[in-house]
């Protein structure tokens, strides 16, 4: 597991969605003839004028205000996303440039699909954790992306979340620790010259999703000398409404404990 020498946690945060919808009816009526059920009743899409930039600005506007800091006291702005709108210009300089925390920032993308984001958030606790940093900001933001007639077009939707890692002394939550499994199992991805990303869907559950997420929670369980009763409230990433409710069983959780995550497929998976 990894630790921060001194503790950190979440000083501030902010979420933007847009308030464009989709009925997930609607898309149903055009692929299946209205045949079959729905995962979700509708999720958000951006306007004309929102990409994943707006979208991870107004996040972090939101999250510096609940911080009651300024942008140029943030040391890193890191921007998650796998549509990112430049393939080579990258969405932390301007995310950094709008919240007033350039020039003397570091600023970057990350990339990793689902994961950019956690990516972002750990590698802002190790900067504020070793000391090398007061504040560092992490963002996860995406544009819907789906390919037509896919059931990811039902769920993936767009929205952005920002997070200020601080001094664990002012954090409205503390951080205990992260753990990180990977492997290059072909589940999810897209080419550089594609518009949508694909599916390898005899890997996308068992090898894919419920082994990467039941290795990491039960090892970071194990670290930590926890069980999954001594815990108020369990998320799981959710690409769709039925996987992180399986998840949560096999490794105990109960309903009422996931409750409030489930929440999150209505308005995207971001």
């Amino acid at each position: 597991m990894m630790r921060p020498t001194r503790p950190v946690g979440i000083v501030g945060y902010g979420v933007y969605i847009p308030r464009y919808r989709i009925a997930a009816k609607e898309i149903a009526r055009l692929w299946t003839d209205g045949h079959g059920g729905t995962p979700v009743d509708a999720k958000s899409v951006p306007g004309p004028d929102e990409d994943t930039i707006t979208m991870s600005i107004e996040a972090a506007r939101n999250a510096l205000a609940r911080a009651g800091i300024t942008g140029e006291r943030l040391s890193a702005v890191w921007v998650g996303s796998e549509s990112h709108p430049y393939s080579v210009k990258p969405s932390g300089t301007l995310v950094a440039e709008a919240v007033g925390a350039n020039p003397w920032v570091s600023a970057a993308d990350f990339e990793f699909a689902c994961k950019a984001g956690s990516e972002a958030l750990t590698a802002s606790m190790a900067l504020v954790g070793s000391g090398m940093a007061e504040y560092a900001l992490a963002i996860g933001a995406d544009t819907a992306q789906s390919r037509p007639g896919d059931a990811l077009e039902y769920t993936a939707s767009a929205g952005a979340g920002a997070l200020i890692v601080g001094p664990g002394s002012e954090a409205l939550a503390t951080i205990d620790g992260t753990i990180s499994y990977v492997s290059d199992t072909p589940d999810f991805y897209r080419r550089a010259d594609r518009p949508y990303p694909v599916h390898g869907n005899r890997f996308t559950g068992e090898p894919a999703y419920f082994h990467q997420i039941q290795s990491a929670a039960r090892r970071l369980l194990t670290d930590l000398g926890k069980e999954a009763h001594d815990f108020t409230y369990a998320i799981f990433h959710q690409p769709n409404a039925k996987f992180p409710q399986a998840v949560a069983k096999r490794l105990g959780f109960s309903d009422a404990q996931i409750a409030p995550g489930l929440l999150s497929p209505q308005i995207g998976n971001t």
